[in-house]
């Protein structure tokens, strides 16, 4: 099995439907002149989902298997702006654990 087919698989189970790989997307994020997330970005358009029409999807390591899904985005850049803001949300709540 590919990479994109992998990412179709997962979309398929979390999403109930089928998928086209539209193009891959670099993404370098940088905050105060560092790169603090650096890679690409699967976009994928969906077929007959009720109320998304496009997808982005990436594979990365989580250390919660329990929370796979991150919220939706519009553009590439943002889905990665979306899980970083996701890991400094929870990063922060442990450090205050």
């Amino acid at each position: 099995m590919t990479y994109i087919e992998e990412l179709q698989d997962v979309i398929r189970r979390l999403h109930g439907t089928e998928s086209t790989h539209v193009e891959t997307v670099p993404v370098v994020e940088t905050f105060n002149g560092q790169t603090i997330w650096e890679g690409e970005v699967e976009v994928f358009d969906l077929h007959e989902h009720p109320t998304a029409s496009r997808l982005y999807a990436w594979a990365h390591d989580t250390d919660d298997p329990e929370h796979p899904k991150r919220p939706p985005a519009i553009t590439p850049r943002k889905a990665v702006q979306v899980l970083i803001a996701s890991d400094v949300r929870e990063a922060q709540a442990n450090a205050e654990s």
